[in-house]
């Protein structure tokens, strides 16, 4: 599952043309225009806080920002990690000095393998709202919980359709086929998959050892020698996690 899931991620980096397709497609925004997009873009503003790695982090023309995540298994899409996802945008969107009014409208999006909340709908919504009054809060946060298993004649039946398809050929948009075809058959899309999955041995080492420092009872050769990091390796994280 991680692996697709690392797959899926490759689709957008450096194709804004494809990013700004499928957020046309899921927020129903056919003039939205997505200027920049940066996929496993990194953030962390405040020290000793959780950072989080977004699949794909794009601003339209109008300066509202999207975080665009693909998870495959329900505990990855946990409401609490939606509202984490959103708080972080906040918090790299708004500068010293800066109003509160200034902070853009931002848009957490999920796409989720499973029908997370099984009620059959393409797209779930998730907006604040004033429970005394039944009105929307207008605070600029949105959060979307797209149903992968949606299916039918419709952009986004016809999108998850091609989310999910592994032949090129059988897919029913073309700039998702095409990105399928350079990742799959051209020699570079091929090196950037090689990429990505040395990437993701190296960040699971990288769990093992950190777990292993956490626990506090394992010598520094101990958990070099376990996980496969090298010392060097492993001192450079102890060093992190003690900053």
């Amino acid at each position: 599952m991680e692996i697709r899931k690392r797959k899926e991620n490759c689709l957008f980096k450096d194709n804004i043309p494809l990013a700004e397709f499928v957020l046309r497609t899921i927020t129903d925004k056919l003039d939205l225009i997505i200027t920049d997009c940066e996929t496993q873009k990194d953030m962390k503003r405040l020290a000793g806080a959780r950072s989080i790695c977004l699949d794909a982090y794009g601003t339209d023309s109008v300066g509202k920002k999207y975080d665009l995540e693909v998870q495959r298994q329900d505990k990855g899409a946990d409401p609490h990690r939606a509202r984490y996802h959103s708080s972080v945008m906040d918090i790299e969107n708004l500068h010293s000095g800066q109003e509160f009014k200034e902070l853009p409208d931002t848009y957490t999006i999920f796409i989720i393998e499973k029908d997370f909340y099984g009620q059959g709908e393409a797209v779930y919504p998730i907006e604040r709202i004033n429970l005394a009054t039944g009105k929307s809060f207008e605070d600029g946060e949105h959060i979307l919980y797209v149903n992968g298993e949606y299916r039918g004649d419709s952009a986004m039946g016809k999108l998850m359709y091609d989310f999910n398809c592994t032949k090129a050929d059988d897919m029913n948009f073309e700039l998702m086929a095409n990105r399928t075809r350079y990742l799959k058959e051209n020699p570079k899309g091929v090196s950037e998959m090689c990429k990505i999955m040395e990437d993701m041995r190296s960040e699971s080492l990288k769990e093992v050892a950190l777990r292993m420092l956490s626990a506090g009872k394992y010598a520094l050769e101990e958990i070099a020698n376990i996980s496969g990091l090298s010392l060097e390796e492993v001192k450079k994280l102890k060093a992190e996690r003690t900053v």
